[in-house]
């Protein structure tokens, strides 16, 4: 079972700010709020964006799939979202969440573990 997420730190504006590209999507760094590790890379379009906002539950937009995933419904390793910023350019958010389980689907605590990179 995880904490009921606590509303998320972004500017009020950063919906309208964030610089989505030609297809609609921004890259998202998601970081460890703990550790500072960058756990792993992602993509979001407008509404993914949204939803993590509003809800703290993150949601990607899955490009191979065209579909939203909510990070954790699948496998349990649920990410709330504490903060959100976009960077100087205003083309890529990061993300500061609590990681509840590995965040890597190769049960990894990074994607960027070096054992991620095996198998």
């Amino acid at each position: 079972m995880t904490p009921t997420a606590k509303p998320v730190q972004a500017s009020p504006d950063l919906l309208d700010q964030a610089k989505f590209d030609q297809r609609g999507l921004i890259p998202v760094i998601a970081q460890d709020e703990t550790s500072k590790a960058v756990l792993m890379l992602a993509w979001m379009d407008r509404e993914a964006l949204r939803r993590t906002l509003s809800e703290g539950r993150v949601t990607y937009y899955s490009r191979s799939r065209s579909e939203y995933w909510r990070k954790g419904d699948t496998s349990g390793h649920v990410q709330h979202a504490v903060s959100a910023t976009l960077d100087c350019d205003q083309d890529v958010v990061l993300l500061v969440v609590t990681q509840h389980g590995p965040a890597c689907h190769r049960g990894t605590t990074s994607c960027f573990d070096e054992a991620g990179r095996n198998g």
